[in-house]
């Protein structure tokens, strides 16, 4: 998702009707117990040592480079028709044929509600066409299987920037970071916000 903030020049993002304020809060509790969360058990064991590397000092390979490889198993999926349809949703998705990847994806995650993926997918899809709501749901499920999942955190926090909520935005870009120092959009979204007057932030 692309990053940017609209009001930087002291003016309050006006916040967007429409949105209960328990499903932000709730989720953004979530968000911030990311860091004392473990992954579901059917996530691939070999994360854990990638996502060691990620956030090296020192990393051995370059940071893109296994990133990559993050994505790459968290869109692979033991079932070849899960795999198969994953394809079709974002090759979808790519060509902006979206009422073609949500039944797929809808599909995808009752056949698979365990795959965090399939989850993000869907989330992007609604934050795309702006069902916020939907995208919110979707993103709670997709940390709750994968709490590292910096997508998804970065995706949260830029529904938060569409509907004003700097503060929650703030915070859960830095979670993401947190998980993957390398976000240099993130990064450059957090250094914009953090020269936002005092009373924009709320």
């Amino acid at each position: 998702m692309g990053m940017s903030i609209r009001s930087l020049s002291g003016r309050r993002a006006r916040r967007k009707p429409h949105l209960p304020d328990i499903q932000f809060d709730e989720l953004f509790a979530l968000v911030m117990e990311l860091p004392s969360r473990q992954p579901a058990s059917g996530q691939p064991r070999r994360l854990d040592a990638l996502f060691r590397e990620l956030s090296a000092t020192s990393p051995v390979r370059d940071p893109d480079e296994t990133e990559d490889m993050i994505w790459a198993h968290w869109i692979a999926h033991r079932n070849a028709r899960a795999c198969t349809a994953m394809a079709a949703a974002i090759e979808a998705m790519g060509a902006g044929a979206f009422d073609l990847a949500r039944p797929i994806l809808d599909d995808l995650i009752a056949a698979q509600p365990d795959w965090s993926e399939a989850w993000n997918k869907r989330s992007i899809l609604a934050f795309i066409e702006k069902r916020d709501a939907q995208a919110l749901i979707d993103i709670e499920q997709t940390l709750l299987l994968e709490p590292r999942h910096f997508g998804a955190v970065s995706g949260f926090g830029q529904i938060c920037l569409r509907h004003g909520r700097m503060t929650e935005a703030r915070a859960s870009f830095q979670i993401a970071l947190a998980i993957n120092p390398h976000l240099e959009g993130v990064r450059e979204v957090v250094s914009q916000l953090g020269t936002l007057p005092r009373s924009d932030l709320h």
